[in-house]
C-alpha cells in the first residue's frame, strides 16, 4: 500500500454539539487496485465499555420507550430535541448522480475530503471518521461514519462522473443539503466549452417506524414522505430535472412544497434547452409545450400541476358555467392557486366571482412560484380586466372559513352577523365551484 505523505483535513464537530461516546476499529487490506489511502477519524478521548454495559443500556431504552406510552405531555417537548428519532430503527436516504464534473477535482482524494466534510458541516451532522483510496489508475472512492450514519461516495474522473449516497437516521431533513451537494461537488470542468455539471437525486425513506415510535405512534397519513410527494417526486431517479421551487413551507394550516420536474418519458431535456434559445426554432416560438412541469402539493400530496392545469380547472368550471343560462355571481370553495378563478373570469355573463380560501399561504406562494395559474392577461372581453386575476374588478378574495362564510351570509336570519354586507347576504350565487380537499372531519381544518 502506497500511503501518501499528503495530510488530509481531519472531521470537525460544530461548536456546542455534544459527541457521545464512540470506539473505533478498522482493518485495511493490500489492493492492487489502490494507489493511496488515507484514514481520518475524531481525535477524542471516550469510555470504554462492556458488552454488559451496552446490554444495561439497551434495557434502559427500551423501558423509557414503554414509559412514554402514557405520558403525551412529554411528546411535544421531545419534537423538539435535534437527536430526536437518532435511535429509530428507520432513517433518510439520499442518492446523488452527477456527472459533466471537473476531470480534475474527481481524481484529487483532498479536494473530495474538503468537499465532504464541508457537506456535513452545513448539513449540522457530525462526521466521526472517514476513509478515501485513489484508485489505479485514476478515481477515488471514500466512505464517511456519521454519528448519524455514513456518507460515501465514488469518482470516475475520465466520465466526469461522481455518485454519493447520504444516509441518515436522525431527524434533521436531508433535502436542504441538495443544494449545497450541487455547489460542493458539482464543480464545472475549466475548458471553455465544458458543459454545467448535471445532477439527478432521490430520496427514501428507510427502515420501521410504525410500531417502534412510542407514545401515540407513528401514522403514514401525517408524514407527507409517506405520500405522493415521497412515492411519485422524491423517490423517483429518472427525472432530469427535479428541483424544489418550494420546500417544506408551512403555512397556518398545511405545509407547501411546489418542484419542478422534467420527466425524460414525456419531454427531451435537449428540447426544453432549444426552446430557451433565440433562433426561430419551433421549440422556441413554442417553449409552454416543452417547459419542465410543476407540481404544487399540499401536505404531500399532489394538488396541481403545469401540464394538468387545463384538464383540471376547465372541467369543473366551464360545464357548470355553461349548464347555467346566464351565471352572474360565482362561489368558489378553496382554489388557492387561482386558476379556478382564471376560467371563471373568461365567461363574459359574469358580474362577481367570490373565492373564500382559508390559507392565504397557499395564494402567496402560488403568486410568487405558479404565476401562470393566476395569469388572466389574454382575458380582455372587459373594462375592468387585470394581468393578475386577482386583481380583476369583478374577482373578490376572501381569506377566511368558507363554512362560516355561507353560514354568515346565507343562513337563518337569527344567525346573520352584524358585520356581514347586506348586499352580500341578499344576493345569492348562480353557481358553485368547489376546488379544496375532500372533507375530512379529522383534518386539523375542520376542528
Amino acid at each position: 500500500m502506497n500511503l501518501s505523505v499528503k495530510q488530509l483535513p481531519p472531521p470537525t464537530v460544530i461548536p456546542g454539539k455534544e459527541v457521545p461516546p464512540t470506539t473505533y476499529t478498522f482493518q485495511h487490506f493490500h489492493v492492487e487496485g489502490s494507489r493511496k489511502s488515507y484514514d481520518l477519524h475524531l481525535p477524542r478521548l471516550h469510555e470504554e465499555y462492556e458488552l454488559d454495559d451496552v446490554v444495561a443500556m439497551t434495557n434502559e431504552d427500551d423501558s423509557s420507550d414503554d414509559s412514554s406510552d402514557d405520558s403525551s405531555d412529554d411528546k411535544e417537548d421531545d419534537n423538539d430535541d435535534p437527536m430526536e428519532g437518532l435511535h429509530l430503527p428507520a432513517g433518510q436516504h439520499l442518492l446523488v448522480d452527477i456527472k459533466n464534473v471537473d476531470p480534475v477535482f474527481l481524481n484529487s482524494e483532498e479536494r473530495l475530503a474538503e468537499a465532504m466534510i464541508q457537506l456535513i458541516d452545513e448539513s449540522k451532522l457530525t462526521l466521526l471518521s472517514y476513509h478515501c483510496h485513489g484508485l489505479v489508475p485514476v478515481g477515488v472512492s471514500c466512505a464517511g461514519v456519521l454519528l448519524e450514519s455514513h456518507v460515501a461516495f465514488h469518482t470516475w474522473p475520465k466520465k466526469g462522473v461522481i455518485t454519493m449516497d447520504l444516509f441518515t437516521c436522525g431527524s434533521g431533513k436531508l433535502i436542504p443539503t441538495l443544494p449545497s451537494i450541487q455547489n460542493l461537488f458539482g464543480v464545472k470542468a475549466a475548458n471553455e466549452d465544458a458543459d454545467d455539471p448535471m445532477m439527478m437525486w432521490s430520496h427514501k425513506l428507510r427502515g420501521f417506524r410504525k410500531g417502534f415510535v412510542p407514545g401515540s405512534g407513528y401514522s403514514f397519513e401525517l408524514n407527507p414522505l409517506d405520500a405522493d410527494l415521497g412515492s411519485e417526486i422524491l423517490g423517483s431517479h429518472d427525472y432530469d430535472i427535479k428541483k424544489p421551487l418550494v420546500s417544506a413551507a408551512e403555512t397556518d394550516f398545511q405545509m407547501v412544497d411546489v418542484y419542478e420536474v422534467l420527466d425524460p418519458v414525456n419531454r427531451r431535456l435537449s428540447d426544453y434547452y432549444k426552446s430557451l434559445e433565440d433562433d426561430e426554432s419551433y421549440e422556441s416560438l413554442h417553449p409552454e409545450f416543452f417547459a419542465p412541469d410543476h407540481i404544487l402539493l399540499l401536505d404531500g400530496r399532489i394538488q396541481s400541476t403545469r401540464y394538468g392545469d387545463a384538464p383540471y380547472h376547465e372541467s369543473i368550471v366551464h360545464p357548470a358555467m355553461i349548464t347555467h343560462p346566464n351565471p352572474k355571481r360565482v362561489a368558489v370553495i378553496g382554489g388557492g392557486e387561482g386558476a379556478t378563478v382564471r376560467e371563471i373570469l373568461k365567461h363574459s355573463t359574469l358580474e362577481k366571482v367570490v373565492m373564500i380560501e382559508i390559507d392565504e399561504g397557499v395564494v402567496n406562494l402560488s403568486t410568487k412560484y405558479l404565476p401562470e395559474w393566476q395569469d388572466c392577461l389574454n382575458i380582455a372581453h372587459h373594462d375592468g380586466c387585470a394581468e393578475w386575476c386577482f386583481d380583476d374588478e369583478r374577482a373578490d378574495l376572501r381569506v377566511e372559513d368558507a363554512l362560516a362564510y355561507f353560514n354568515d351570509n346565507f343562513g337563518s336570519s337569527s344567525s346573520i352577523s352584524e358585520s356581514v354586507d347586506e348586499h352580500d347576504v341578499q344576493e345569492q350565487f348562480d353557481v358553485l365551484i368547489m376546488d379544496c380537499l375532500d372533507p375530512n372531519d379529522d383534518h386539523p381544518f375542520a376542528k
